[in-house]
């Protein structure tokens, strides 16, 4: 379901709606330098897309601006120098969050699980998250989604494994739960029409939704944000302010009941307006080209 708003339904998180455009732009300035959990990491410029090979130039350059606001950096891919992030991140003193990006291409899949084990191996892995929305997007069936997590939990044996999707899949999916070490969930209330008033309770009962389904197992919200720009979806809208009050309020919450969450996203991504919509490019943090967005 998606919230609306309503007169029986209270505002959560901090009421903005009587501030200035200055003054929620000055909290969200104090919550950023503040420090976070986690960042995803954007990677590509503009006029790159996934398939285009990453320098260690550009990660690195990336990973710096990143580096004085988080603890972790979560990447989704092992070739094509994706697999730099992990290697500069720790360099830089950050744990990491590093993901096989599997999909429908079998040659593809074992250069992503080959490149998870090498790097782990290596030291460069903190957690190792085998495949991303696979189930979401149907790529795999749930058998070779398994497989795939059970080679990577032999390969490393002190490693926590686990999968990244939607909060719900891992109610729907006890087969792929059961097998996760953790439970890595995405937590997305403007995917689901949800009104930036009530942003906040709901994603909250996403990611309980999640720790039910995990049965005591650790959770970690692996994506959750909000566009500053672009067309909205049912009752949300994307704005500037919209976008600063849903960070504000989620590490608000991450810090008071110790939630680790990996924000998305650290950097605007011109490339992804094709899959969804002119939203895609205004999710992060930094603008495409590497300027503080809001302040």
């Amino acid at each position: 379901m998606s919230y609306k708003p309503g007169k029986n339904l209270a505002l959560s998180g901090v009421n903005f709606t009587d501030k200035s455009r200055e003054e929620v732009a000055e909290a969200f300035l104090k919550m950023l330098e503040g420090g976070m959990h986690g960042l995803c990491m954007s990677p590509y410029v503009e006029g790159q897309q996934p398939g285009d090979l990453l320098s260690e130039e550009q990660v690195r350059r990336r990973i710096g601006i990143m580096q004085p606001f988080t603890n972790w950096v979560r990447s989704f891919s092992c070739t094509e120098g994706n697999e730099l992030v992990a290697k500069v991140a720790r360099e830089m003193g950050l744990s990491t969050m590093v993901g096989a990006w599997l999909g429908k291409d079998q040659e593809k899949n074992e250069a992503e699980i080959e490149g998870l084990i090498k790097l782990a191996k290596a030291g460069f892995v903190d957690i190792a998250a085998v495949g991303n929305e696979v189930m979401y997007r149907k790529d795999l069936t749930e058998d070779e989604l398994l497989e795939a997590i059970e080679r990577v939990k032999q390969a490393l044996p002190g490693v926590p494994v686990g999968y990244v999707d939607a909060y719900y899949e891992f109610s729907h999916r006890p087969r792929i739960t059961a097998a996760c070490d953790v439970i890595l969930a995405n937590c997305y209330p403007y995917w689901e029409g949800c009104h930036i008033d009530y942003s906040l309770v709901y994603m909250k009962q996403m990611y309980h939704q999640a720790k039910a389904a995990g049965q005591g197992k650790k959770v970690i919200i692996t994506e959750t944000g909000w566009p500053s720009q672009g067309e909205g979806l049912e009752g949300a809208m994307p704005s500037e302010v919209n976008a600063m009050r849903y960070f504000i309020n989620a590490q608000s919450w991450a810090r008071e009941e110790n939630i680790d969450i990996f924000y998305f996203s650290s950097f605007d991504e011109s490339w992804k307006v094709g899959a969804e919509g002119d939203v895609g490019a205004y999710w992060g943090i930094w603008d495409k080209d590497e300027k503080l967005k809001f302040v």
